[in-house]
C-alpha cells in the first residue's frame, strides 16, 4: 500500500518510485544549488531512499554506491551554486521576486554565511532553504575557491551519507518495517512544514509592509 499526502513533487516516496535513482541525484542536485530548488525535499529523499535502499523497494543498488553518488551530486550541486553566485552575484541582489525566487531568502543565506563564515557551508546543509542559498551568497562574497571546495565536500559527504544511512538503519527496525506508509507521511509533513513556515513568515512581513505603507 502506498499512502500519499499533498503535492507528489513532495512526496520521497513517489518521486523515488517514478523516477529512480536519477531522481534523486537531479533533486539533490537542484535543492544544493539551483535559485529555484529551495522547495525540493532534500532530506525526506535521503532519508526515504536509505529505507527502500533497506527494504529492496525500487532502489537495488548497495547502500556505499547511493551515499557516494547522492554525495557527489549533494557536491556538485553546491559547486554550481558557488559559481553561480560568483559570476551573477551582484546581479543576483538586484533581481526582482517572482512567484519562484524570493530576495529574502537570498538574504537568509547571505546572513547565514556572514554569521558562520566557512563553516556554514557545512552546517547549511542542515538547514532547509537555507542550504540551497548560502553556496550562492558564497560565491557572490568571493570566498576563497580552495576553502569552500573542502568545506562543501565535507558537508555535502556527512548530510547525504549520514541522512542516507539512518533511514537505512532505521528501515530495518521492526516497527519502522511494519509501519512504513506512515512514517513515510510523516516523512513528507515533516519536509512540507519548512515550506509552510516560510511562506507564513512572507505573508505575514508582506502584510506588515503594507501595514506601515497605509500609515504613511
Amino acid at each position: 500500500m502506498t499512502v500519499a499526502i499533498g503535492p507528489s513533487f513532495l512526496d520521497p516516496q513517489q518521486l523515488i518510485s517514478t523516477f529512480g535513482l536519477i531522481g534523486i541525484l537531479a533533486i539533490v542536485f537542484a535543492e544544493s544549488g539551483l535559485l529555484i530548488g529551495f522547495f525540493l525535499p532534500g532530506d525526506s529523499l535521503l532519508f526515504t531512499a536509505g529505507l527502500l535502499v533497506a527494504g529492496g523497494t525500487y532502489l537495488h543498488v548497495p547502500l556505499w554506491l547511493m551515499c557516494a553518488l547522492t554525495s557527489a551530486a549533494a557536491v556538485a550541486g553546491d559547486q554550481f551554486g558557488y559559481l553561480f553566485g560568483r559570476r551573477f552575484g551582484p546581479g543576483l541582489f538586484r533581481r526582482p521576486d517572482s512567484r519562484l525566487f524570493k530576495q529574502e531568502n537570498l538574504a537568509r543565506g547571505g546572513a547565514f554565511f556572514a554569521k558562520y563564515g566557512a563553516r556554514s557551508i557545512v552546517l547549511a546543509r542542515f538547514v532547509p532553504i537555507v542550504r540551497t542559498f548560502t553556496p550562492i551568497a558564497a560565491g557572490a562574497s568571493r570566498m576563497h575557491y580552495r576553502t569552500f571546495l573542502i568545506y562543501n565536500v565535507v558537508g555535502g559527504a556527512v548530510w547525504a551519507t549520514g541522512v542516507t544511512i539512518l533511514g537505512y538503519f532505521l528501515g530495518q527496525v521492526a516497527f519502522v518495517k511494519n509501519n512504513i506508509e506512515f512514517i513515510l507521511v510523516g516523512i513528507v509533513v515533516l519536509s512540507v512544514i519548512p515550506i509552510a513556515v516560510e511562506f507564513l513568515r512572507g505573508r505575514r512581513r508582506a502584510h506588515a509592509g503594507d501595514s506601515r505603507g497605509a500609515g504613511r
